[in-house]
């Protein structure tokens, strides 16, 4: 089996080094290839990626290389892990659009539209290239915005699935706090990318009993504060809504706060200039500690998950993954991409059904799912109205005077990646 990675200089990539040797059994790897043009980080990470490899006992071969099109030949799997720009990129995505009083974010609002419209031409290259040289690969796209990035690659006719690890996230929390085993612990997860709740916890699986009630009466004030909203909100809503939805729920809060402190790619961009430095050490064979707070938690066991499902190798049946919608809500349109409990095998995905939504969720659903069929347009045809109507379409914007600012920030600030600008 081969797998290769896109953004394998990534400072990600040793979690999902670790996690691939530690599950070896469940994903048996022969080959794995790390594909990234920044030469000087791919060395260090392909160090420490065969290092790993070496002390956990994996026989895999690791390979780096910068030519895409030999890394992606004969792979079973391409995950996509990329940041086009950097977090040179995402920082601008942060700071901008508080200059309007809008949330400045990577994967929402006007800095995610932005991230979008970098990344999907991008992506899409890189996907018919695959399609090109091994047009039986499955892509796996871990790439932000994994909604509309996933949607892209779909409507394109790719082999996709997209993946997040919110879900994962919290189903190990849920575990933890239930004492119980995260195999145990099935989510009723349902919305879109970066914008879901947990509207039940269920034992056993996805007809078990569903112990949210008693989570939210035992441990809401811990579930509250790592949200940080206030339990008597998750306490009156009665589920748990995923912690982008912060953006929504208190976007002034937020964007007050966000305007008194340095943005999170400046902190990331220092951990990984310390990361790297610790990459570069002969002596290290495991993933640092530091790594935890660069993000991307259990990132590794669900991209085995979903890979060797995939791939018929093993893996859940059911995972938590970004497909088309095909009526599992009915207030969207089938080539909606939607992030639900899926079935899972060497065919694609497939959703489960999911219980009837609160029109307060169904509503913020629908008005997303709109602003996002707009971005793919605006990044597959480009024009400046087009990143207008997004833009005043979003739901954390809608007013045609912070609309008409951020598109000429956003063009400005994005001018060298954007090939109709």
């Amino acid at each position: 089996m081969k797998l290769a990675v896109v953004g394998g200089g990534s400072t990600y990539t040793p979690e999902l080094i670790d996690g691939f040797a530690r599950l070896r059994d469940t994903l048996p790897i022969e080959e794995l290839v790390l594909v990234d043009p920044a030469a000087d980080r791919l060395e260090l990470v392909g160090g420490l990626a065969r290092r790993i490899f070496a002390k956990q006992g994996h026989p895999g071969r690791i390979v780096t290389t910068a030519d895409l099109d030999a890394g992606v030949a004969d792979a079973d799997a391409v995950l996509l892990q990329l940041r086009v720009g950097g977090q040179a990129a995402r920082n601008q995505d942060e700071t901008w659009p508080l200059e309007c009083g809008c949330i400045g974010q990577e994967t929402t609002g006007a800095g995610g539209l932005a991230k979008a419209l970098r990344t999907i031409p991008v992506v899409l290259d890189i996907a018919e290239r695959v399609r090109r040289t091994n047009p039986d690969a499955w892509i796996i796209d871990f790439t932000n915005p994994v909604g509309i990035v996933t949607r892209a690659l779909l409507q394109a006719g790719h082999k996709a699935v997209g993946l997040c690890n919110v879900a994962i996230g919290f189903q190990r929390k849920f575990a933890r706090l239930l004492d119980v085993t995260p195999d145990q612990v099935h989510l009723d997860h349902v919305g879109l990318n970066h914008l879901t709740w947990e509207l039940g916890v269920r034992l056993g699986g996805p007809d078990g009993e569903n112990v949210l009630p008693r989570l939210l009466a035992e441990h809401g004030g811990t579930i509250a504060g790592d949200l940080r909203m206030p339990r008597a909100i998750v306490d009156r809503l009665g589920v748990v809504p995923s912690y982008y939805l912060r953006y929504f729920y208190a976007h002034d809060e937020v964007v007050r706060e966000l305007g008194t402190k340095p943005s999170r790619a400046a902190e990331v961009a220092a951990m990984e200039k310390e990361l790297l430095a610790m990459y570069g050490d002969p002596a290290l064979d495991e993933k640092p500690a530091l790594l935890a707070k660069r993000g991307g938690a259990f990132y590794s066991e669900a991209a085995v998950d979903l890979a060797s499902s995939l791939l018929g190798s093993g893996g859940s049946p059911v995972q938590v993954v970004n497909t088309y919608n095909r009526g599992t809500l009915p207030f969207l349109p089938d080539d909606a991409v939607i992030e639900v409990q899926a079935q899972v095998d060497g065919t694609g995905a497939t959703p489960l059904a999911v219980p009837e939504l609160d029109p307060l969720y169904a509503g913020l659903i629908a008005n997303v799912t709109a602003y996002e069929n707009m971005a793919l347009d605006a990044a597959l045809r480009g024009g400046r109205g087009r990143v207008f109507k997004a833009l005043l379409a979003h739901p954390l914007i809608g007013q045609f005077e912070y609309a008409e600012a951020l598109t000429d920030k956003l063009i400005a600030h994005n001018r060298e990646h954007l090939a109709w600008a």
